[in-house]
């Protein structure tokens, strides 16, 4: 499970971090522009990988590999967003660069900004708010512009035409009833039919949730996660599964992701870490989940190697049933001094899981194989791009968690770019109620905040059990944000529990309010910036804030426990009294998490759709505008550096370098021309 880079926009503001000019050598990463661009709603920003120059040559070499095999699956994300997404980004970048008109045309401007958003969104929807973009060039302007195209410029099928591509094209595009949302999570509406992404074709929502329940055995204690590799369709009145493997959906992909995985083996640091590419490498060769199994076993028992990765089939979020897994990428390396702070609570586990408030039938007996780390991002792909994570912990399979454990990391490089590039920027002071309040950011926020993720990603999902017979995909649509509520509420809990203190992790019994505030603040009100007037909140970690956030208000109204004041016309959190707020935190995660141990689906729907989906429209009104005066972008993302081998006379890699020079718009175009791998509707 993934802690979106959200989460931390509050505790960045507290950052006080300067930077600098642009330069192009790891040595001088301090030295780094850090904000690239901002277009519509967005920032555009870079990181620098530090420590990388101190690799052994070998290191780097795995390293430069495993970031091929990660650029190779950019198309397959595209792909699963939208059945039309790949035609859209290759005609609008075919237009884009071969355009001969006025570029200060509002129609061009528009355009650009559209295919930024494109590029940004691996699709036409929005990434996190799901909606689909409207655009704000003119239909006449983009038959001009395709019509006037050579056709070999256009991404045209055996005997397609461009006045047909563009006939096909219009209402995609144009017409904001046609696939108007990427991923529909409204309750009592069929969330397949009425969701555009790619993940099935003619079936229903009751079709498809009949199919993998046929499939499943109660009894079967290791259950793969059926479907998570596959595009379920209907031809014929028959229902079958489109398997993305070798020889299957995304071939041509996935055949060069194994290319460099192969590679990437031929260097591998030890047997440990070349079993575990094998094992990937054979999983995408056959398609079996099983294998699939084997392979996250193999990686979680290795914990030798100073170079990770992830790369394949992982999270479930961008389909309204949670069973389809988007294909992402993320290869690193450990941060070997700031991993001391995260080693710290996973060998201190146990204490953590037999002192939560959920009821004991729920607990772990024994906690196994959790570990955690703070690592720097050499790459990030797929789903982690240009929009990434903070923190991860997988397996998300329930039962490798419990029988080998886990493995949870915090991104420590991408943390301080957002750190650095917000400094100054106005948040604290427009919507931090007091210098009380704004003197604990500035003082333990950022400590705070990177703390709650490794709580998060290392306990909190990590942390209890389903009981003998509870299917995993019980909680069907909510359980993406029963489960992000679960973890964040274990880290919550524990953020004021004075063993932190007792084992250094935070300084002393105050700091702690730093998160409990930003946190209450983000969740009643400032994520509401992300959310188009007049519609209910879709995305799993928005619900899961807002649920935690407005249950505790709520629970906690009669002692006034947390409020929200009007001060000179601004409304503001304040909270009254921390502790009964932490023993709120801590009857919510009773509460959630005998929900996900016993499968209660009545009450998960319930739960959400109380607290979690609607929105306040006159306070949600006001934080748009407050925040408009800021001229903030609510949502951020990255350029990625780029990794140069250099060669020796007899063809070797001697050396790989990293630079820091390349533009959004640069890397999107050259990403799109280096690794554009699959045809543009991929059937």
């Amino acid at each position: 499970m993934e802690m979106k880079n959200y989460l931390i926009s509050v505790a960045a503001v507290a950052m006080l971090a300067s930077c600098g000019g642009s330069k192009s050598t790891i040595s001088e990463a301090d030295k780094i522009e850090y904000t690239v661009e901002q277009f519509a709603d967005l920032q555009i920003l870079r990181y620098d990988v530090p420590g990388f120059e101190k690799l052994s040559l070998k290191q780097k070499e795995l390293v430069y590999y495993l970031t091929q095999a990660a650029l190779q699956g950019r198309d397959i994300l595209f792909d699963q967003n939208g059945k039309y997404n790949l035609t859209i980004r290759k005609t609008l970048e075919a237009i884009y660069v071969n355009y001969k008109g006025d570029k200060s045309d509002k129609n061009f401007k528009n355009m650009e900004v559209y295919l930024k958003r494109v590029w940004f969104s691996n699709g036409i929807h929005h990434h996190y708010g799901s909606e689909k973009f409207s655009p704000e060039f003119s239909e006449d302007f983009l038959k001009k512009e395709m019509l006037s195209l050579e056709p070999d410029k256009l991404p045209l099928a055996i005997g397609q035409t461009a006045e047909d591509l563009y006939a096909m094209l219009r209402p995609i595009i144009f017409d904001p009833n046609v696939m108007s949302k990427r991923v529909n999570q409204s309750d009592g509406e069929d969330l397949i039919l009425t969701s555009a992404c790619n993940y099935y074709e003619g079936v229903t929502q009751t079709e498809a949730e009949e199919f993998y329940a046929k499939m499943k055995d109660p009894k079967d204690e290791y259950p793969v996660a059926y479907g998570l590799n596959s595009r379920l369709v209907k031809n014929n009145g028959v229902i079958t599964e489109k398997v993305w493997k070798l020889g299957g959906l995304y071939h041509e992909a996935i055949e060069k992701i194994i290319f460099w995985l192969d590679k990437a083996k031929s260097v591998a640091e030890n047997e440990e870490q070349s079993a575990v590419i094998s094992k990937l490498i054979e999983f995408y060769q056959s398609g079996d989940l099983k294998t699939f199994d084997e392979y996250a076993i193999l990686w979680v028992k290795d914990l030798k190697s100073r170079i990770d990765f992830v790369n394949g089939f992982t999270e479930t979020y961008g389909d309204p049933l949670g069973m389809k897994a988007s294909w992402e990428s993320l290869v690193n390396f450990k941060d070997l001094e700031a991993t001391r702070r995260t080693e710290l609570i996973s060998n201190n586990a146990q204490w953590f899981e037999d002192h939560s408030p959920v009821n004991q039938e729920y607990k772990k007996k024994e906690v196994k194989g959790v570990t955690a780390k703070v690592i720097t991002a050499a790459i990030l792909a797929g789903d982690l791009y240009p929009s990434t994570a903070i923190g991860i912990n997988l397996p998300n399979s329930n039962w490798i968690r419990n029988h080998h454990g886990s493995k949870s990391v915090t991104i420590g490089n991408i943390t301080d770019a957002y750190n650095k590039a917000a400094h100054g920027n106005g948040f604290n002071e427009e919507f931090v109620f007091s210098n009380l309040e704004k003197e604990l950011i500035d003082k333990y926020g950022d400590m705070t905040g990177n703390l709650h993720t490794d709580l998060h990603e290392c306990l909190g999902h990590g942390s209890g059990k389903l009981l003998p017979g509870v299917d995993p995909d019980a909680l069907k649509a909510y359980g993406s944000t029963i489960e992000e509520a679960r973890a964040d509420l274990f880290g919550l809990y524990y953020m004021a529990d004075k063993k932190l203190v007792e084992l250094g992790l935070l300084p002393d019994e105050e700091a702690y309010k730093a998160e409990y505030y930003t946190y209450l603040m983000n969740g009643l009100m400032t994520q509401l910036v992300r959310i188009v007037p007049g519609k209910d909140i879709e995305e799993s970690h928005m619900r899961n804030r807002q649920l935690i956030a407005r249950w505790v208000f709520d629970k906690g109204a009669s002692n006034k426990v947390v409020e929200l004041v009007n001060k000179s016309g601004k409304t503001y959190v304040v909270i009254n009294d921390y502790t009964k707020l932490r023993d709120l935190f801590g009857a919510l995660l009773k509460e959630i998490q005998r929900i996900k141990s016993t499968g209660d689906f009545e009450a998960a729907r319930v739960l959400v759709e109380n607290y979690a989906v609607k929105v306040d429209p006159v306070l949600h009104n006001e934080v748009l505008k407050r925040y408009k005066a800021l001229n903030l972008a609510p949502y951020k993302g990255f350029v990625n550096p780029e990794y140069l081998p250099v060669y020796d006379k007899e063809g070797k890699i001697k050396d790989v370098q990293v630079s820091y020079n390349e533009g959004y718009t640069e890397q999107m175009l050259r990403y799109s021309r280096d690794y554009s791998t699959l045809p543009a509707i991929n059937e």
